[in-house]
This record gives structure tokens, sequence and C-alpha cells, in this order.
């Protein structure tokens, strides 16, 4: 954290200028990170509804891995001590639209134990009904 002692150092200095370069370095640098936890909690979602839509059916496991997703998420998305949200709903679909093809490869190993290749298996589902209802999942009042 060698950010936070230089940042100590320039608010004693008083170079209050240089100071707040820094706190916006910083808060890039936590934005990012909190937006690859989501994208990678994202894929985990989109697998299980892409495995869902494909198949035609559902199981205890991926009910539960799309509950823990979506609780991720949300818990990743919320400012604790600010209130409110950091990534906006427009946001989260340009997160889901990314992570969707990722999510489309890993279903290629797991529906119907790896019969598709991703062009065959996106024959099968809806890319926009999946990631609105990812959304839908996700937004705030709008889960279990």
């Amino acid at each position: 954290m060698e950010e936070l002692l230089t940042l100590k150092d320039l608010l004693v200095k008083g170079d209050v200028q240089r100071a707040l370069l820094i706190v916006e370095e910083l808060t890039e640098m936590s934005r990012n990170d909190i937006i690859k936890t989501i994208r990678s909690y994202a894929v985990i979602l989109l697998l299980h509804l892409i495995k869902q839509q494909a198949e035609n059916r559902t199981t205890r496991s991926w009910e539960v891995s799309i509950r823990n997703s979506v609780r991720e998420i949300q818990r990743e998305n919320k400012r604790r001590k600010a209130g409110g949200y950091y990534l906006t709903a427009e946001e989260l679909l340009e997160i889901l639209a990314e992570a969707y093809l990722n999510a489309i490869d890993e279903a290629t190993l797991k529906v119907e134990e790896g019969r598709y290749e991703p062009e065959e298996l996106e024959k099968l589902i809806n890319r926009e009904e999946i990631i609105n209802r990812a959304l839908t999942l996700i937004l705030p009042g709008e889960s279990s």
C-alpha cells in the first residue's frame, strides 16, 4: 500500500492536488477489483442459467449456485458506508454481456456432458433472455 503512504505524506505536506490524484487512482483500482469480482460471479450465474435453458431442467445444485452468485454480486456491488451501489444497472448489463462469452465456453463442457460447440449451444438458447434474467436476479429487490 505504497499509495497510502504517499497519500499521507502529500497530505502532511499540504499538496492537496497531488493527493487527490492518488485518491482518484485508488478509487479506480478499487472499482476495477469490484468489476473483476462481479464478472467472475456473473460467469457462474450465466453458466447455470444457460444450462437450465439448454437442458430445459434445473437441479438443486444449479439453483444454489445461482442464488450464491446473485448474493455475492449484490454484496460486492453494495456501498457499505456511503450507501447505494458501485455499478448501475446499465454497467451490470455490460458486465453480464462480457461474462456471457466465458459462460458459453464453460457451458460447452457442462451441457449434456460437453456435447456442443459454442456455436451449436448458442443456437439452443436465447442470449438476451439469459442476460436479462441474470440482471433481474441481481437488481435490488428482484431476487430472493
